[in-house]
């Protein structure tokens, strides 16, 4: 098993898990970091375009197809993966962060609009941090939306 520490942003949809991510990996590659993310789709996704060269050789058969150049590469698993094997897959990173997968063994950080109408997205008090606009009355600590720089200094410090 790896040893890269995994950390999930957990939030009903539309509740800004995704900004929260885009604040955070500058924030912690600025730390010196190296960042992964592993997003969970609910629904179908497509990141190859019909036509091109990747989607006819999938479309071929192929279970797994690769595209590389000078500045990043695709590896596109064409079958299901679970979670477990995406994880063995990363390597070479710092810290990988989840936006979603809040049932994970993982510590979870999680995102609450008190306008939203939605609770936590899991009952448990088993979170990392709660980042929200009102307090809560989960026993963890809770955070500003906007505290970045201290949602970072926590997962530093529980890293080190």
């Amino acid at each position: 098993m790896m040893n890269i520490p995994v950390y999930s942003i957990v939030a009903f949809s539309g509740t800004g898990k995704t900004t929260l991510l885009e604040k955070l990996i500058p924030e912690l590659k600025s730390r010196g970091l190296r960042v992964a993310v592993i997003k969970h789709d609910a629904h179908e996704f497509q990141i190859d375009r019909e036509g091109k060269d990747t989607w006819r050789m999938t479309n071929a058969g192929a279970d797994i197809t690769a595209v590389t150049n000078a500045s990043h590469a695709a590896v596109l698993v064409n079958r299901p993966v679970s979670f477990d094997v995406l994880l063995s897959m990363i390597t070479d990173v710092d810290i990988i962060l989840t936006e979603g997968y809040k049932h994970g063994s993982w510590p979870k950080i999680a995102l609450f609009r008190k306008a939203s109408g939605n609770p936590l997205p899991i009952s448990e008090n088993g979170y990392f941090a709660i980042m929200s606009d009102t307090d809560t009355d989960v026993n963890a600590p809770c955070l500003p939306l906007d505290d970045i720089a201290g949602l970072t200094e926590m997962i530093l410090a529980d890293i080190k």
